[in-house]
């Protein structure tokens, strides 16, 4: 496969490229093939999975260049926009993550698109579900590979279309109250999430219009010769104008807090595999976006802007942890508990070391596998019993016992238990955070404790307990079921003994990312002794 990369096969444009033509394709498929639109989708999101396995694969740690597999084309050559790709380490592990995730994704939703007996041929909502999905899948993973700020900007944007629709037109159909309740809250939720975004988006336009201003050109490439050459002349003001605008976008996509309120509503109206597309894969682009565009175009700014960030961070850590606790809705639990984690990764990257900055990265691939894990389990526990809500449940590992280990195994993840995936990227984010941001780290330990807490708290009343008369009958994991939350168990407990793999991946991309705004990591304070010899 070397070979055909090395003569010019275009492997980053093919990955996105099939789960868009998967979307085309499965949304044509005649009404009365709603099955056969599955296995399609299914088969596309395997494709893609195995073209992200090549990437990863061919792609050299080793390299002198910052990005590989780079492809470019003039686009829109008026305006200097160009449809330019090349990916990182990061870049190739978030790939990795959102094709990985999608099959799971596919078939954990296999029936929840499925449509009520109305008698209406016409309408195909399991097409319409499934491409829905693979859309999005693509776009993502476009973005992770864009080096154009311009065309960068494009798929953040577009992406949020077709989410819309996941959110807003194929709801949790487990809602206490009418349906007619339950379709507006999905419309709240879907036009809450919309906004958000759309306004961080338009905030984001002008900083990217300036941006061309200043230097000319929307190449990520080009705009760091220049710099290097000492030929990119941005005022101290300006770029931190232009800072504030990239990062209010991001942050919002993150989501960090104050800029959070959207995720619980989206999440908790979504089905469970919509509401893992949005927490695990869509979020991810807001973090990643954080480390390419505002630490490597406004390095000064990032500094100047660090202790801020820091601060907004560990208010997520622990305000979304607190409210996870004092949650009743198992769904919306999960959302703030990301809201958390979240916070660990934005503090990861602006701890600007490089124990912060790969365990951040690290920690997007271990939380959008863990969360994946759980909030699917979740999403198999609501569909049997019809209620979202934890007072509905008691005593069912009684009887699903291999429902209830998956979901025990789930939230001891969420809880970064020493031995699963997550333990390793938090435990790198606090020690780069440490190193240069003391107090901070010492605050931030108090998520830890509250993790603990909201997820043990969770599995001991839906799990424990006396069987409550609803859940008596309550069937076990079935073999579709079990396909999905198998591996991503497996995978939990793998990258947690052994990270090495995506750490090999991830730093010298970390590295290059550091080296813009410091030229190395803090030295440790030395010994009292020491210092005195």
């Amino acid at each position: 496969m070397s070979d055909v990369v090395n003569a010019g096969f275009p492997l980053l444009t093919a990955t996105a490229a099939v789960p868009a033509v998967g979307a085309i394709v499965t949304a044509a498929v005649p009404a009365a093939k709603r099955t056969a639109a599955k296995w399609l989708a299914l088969a596309f999101s395997v494709v893609t999975l195995v073209l992200a396995a090549i990437i990863a694969i061919d792609f050299n740690t080793g390299s002198t260049d910052r990005y590989q597999l780079k492809e470019s084309h003039s686009w829109i050559a008026d305006f200097g926009v160009r449809y330019e790709l090349g990916v990182d380490g990061i870049g190739v592990a978030l790939i990795a993550l959102t094709a990985l995730l999608m099959p799971f994704i596919i078939v954990a939703g296999w029936h929840d698109a499925d449509p009520q007996e109305t008698g209406n041929t016409r309408w195909r909502p399991t097409q319409g579900f499934f491409a829905l999905i693979l859309m999005v899948e693509a776009m993502v993973i476009l973005s992770f590979e864009a080096t154009d700020v311009f065309l960068f900007y494009i798929l953040f944007e577009a992406m949020l279309i077709p989410m819309y629709f996941l959110i807003g037109g194929f709801g949790d159909r487990a809602h206490s109250g009418s349906d007619q309740n339950a379709a507006a809250q999905r419309s709240y939720a879907a036009v809450k999430f919309l906004l958000y975004n759309l306004v961080g988006g338009l905030i984001m336009l002008a900083a990217v219009i300036g941006l061309y201003v200043v230097a000319g050109t929307f190449s990520l490439s080009e705009i760091a010769e220049m710099r290097a050459a000492g030929e990119l002349n941005m005022a101290t003001n300006t770029e931190r104008l232009l800072f504030l605008g990239f990062f209010f976008a991001f942050a919002v996509k993150a989501p960090l807090w104050p800029l959070h309120t959207w995720l619980p509503n989206a999440m908790g109206e979504a089905t469970a595999p919509v509401a893992v597309l949005i927490t695990a894969v869509v979020d991810k682009v807001g973090t990643f976006a954080m480390l390419r565009f505002c630490l490597q175009l406004f390095p000064e700014a990032s500094k100047w802007a660090t202790p801020v960030v820091l601060v907004l961070a560990l208010i997520s850590i622990v305000y979304g942890a607190l409210l996870a606790v004092g949650q009743r809705d198992i769904k919306r639990l999960v959302a703030y508990a990301s809201i958390s984690h979240f916070g660990f990764i934005i503090m990861g990257i602006f701890a600007m070391t490089t124990q912060g900055q790969s365990g951040a990265t690290l920690y997007m691939v271990n939380h959008g596998i863990s969360t994946a894990a759980l909030m699917l389990v979740a999403g198999f526990l609501i569909s049997r019993r019809g209620s979202r809500l934890i007072a509905d449940y008691g005593g069912v590992q009684k009887v699903a016992p291999v429902l209830a280990g998956t979901f025990l195994i789930g939230s001891l993840a969420t809880l970064s238990l020493p031995g699963l995936a997550p333990f390793v990227s938090e435990f790198l984010v606090l020690v780069g955070t440490f190193t240069r941001y003391p107090v901070i780290g010492i605050i931030a330990t108090f998520g830890i404790v509250l993790g603990a807490l909201y997820s043990l708290v969770l599995y001991q009343r839906t799990m424990t307990g006396p069987v409550k008369l609803e859940v008596a009958k309550m069937p076990d994991l079935k073999l579709r079921e079990l396909l999905v939350v198998g591996p991503l168990i497996v995978l939990l407990v793998f990258l947690g003994v052994y990270p090495k793999p995506v750490t090999e991946l991830v730093d010298p991309a970390v590295k290059d990312t550091l080296s813009d705004v410091y030229p190395k990591d803090p030295t440790p304070d030395p010994e009292p002794e020491v210092a005195a010899k």
